[in-house]
């Protein structure tokens, strides 16, 4: 858990992400939640071809994409989207309290 200004603890809530993409070799999670980091959230593939990985999330707006193969790609299920420093756009996910 993690302590917000007010001194009160906030809870995580499980998040699940999903990405069609039978033909990848490996996909994983990135974003502001992890630092972008291409080692920190690999996905697992399952038998129809879709990729998943539950994290744990404190409630906050957080920026995210997919990485497949190399190649960075937004959420097709999502919508909401924001402009990113390289002109491109992010994928954004409101995590609310649980």
């Amino acid at each position: 858990m993690t302590t917000g200004t007010s001194g009160q603890k906030r809870k995580n809530r499980k998040v699940t992400f999903s990405i069609e993409a039978a033909e990848a070799k490996e996909v994983v999670l990135t974003g502001d939640f992890n630092g972008w980091n291409p080692k920190k959230h690999p996905m697992k593939k399952t038998g129809d071809g879709v990729w998943k990985k539950t994290v744990m999330l404190p409630s906050d707006i957080y920026e995210y994409k997919f990485l497949i193969d190399g190649e960075w790609k937004e959420d097709p299920c999502n919508d909401n989207t924001c402009p990113n420093c390289f002109g491109t756009f992010n994928s954004v996910l409101s995590v609310s309290p649980p």
